[in-house]
């Protein structure tokens, strides 16, 4: 697919939102988030040619702000140094109206999980992706989507019971 560089504005304006979403969820570091989202444009600019059309074009999106997400992920637990006290608190996502207590639990809880589990409870509960898509994107079999997805709301069930009451 050959774009001109006002086409590929427009279409960086379109789907900025959603790559910055994901990459904001999986790490809930708005910085680290805004660095992952223009690596992947930087790099989709440079793969431009391989693209075939614009679905192609989103899922391939996805699938690098997924893999640099995982990525940074696994650099920085390489990287940690010192107590948690002097580490601030991760930035909160965007939270519902319906109850934002359980809602940041709930994220908290989801940040908590694998860099892998984490991608996938991102592209399916924020990004509204079927468990086919999520395989499409992350380049697994189906079967490993459904049952990562059903082992990570197994472990977020059990631990947002186990806080159930308790402040932190």
């Amino acid at each position: 697919m050959r774009a001109t560089d006002r086409d590929f504005g427009n279409f960086v304006e379109r789907h900025q939102s959603m790559v910055f979403s994901i990459a904001l969820h999986m790490l809930r570091d708005w910085n680290a988030a805004e660095d992952i989202a223009q690596d992947v444009f930087l790099s989709l600019y440079q793969n431009l040619d391989g693209i075939e059309t614009e679905p192609h074009m989103v899922s391939w999106l996805r699938r690098v702000a997924c893999q640099r997400a995982i990525d940074y992920c696994r650099r920085q637990r390489y990287r940690r140094h010192g107590s948690l006290e002097v580490v601030p608190e991760p930035a909160a996502p965007r939270q519902s109206p319906a109850d934002p207590f359980l809602n940041a639990l709930l994220w908290k809880q989801v940040s908590r999980l694998p860099p892998r589990a984490r991608a996938m409870v991102v592209l399916r509960y924020q990004e509204d992706m079927a468990p086919g898509e999520i395989a499409t994107v992350m380049e697994v079999p189906l079967a490993t989507v459904k049952s990562q997805l059903h082992r990570s709301l197994t472990v977020l069930r059990s631990r947002v019971a186990a806080t159930k009451g308790v402040d932190r």
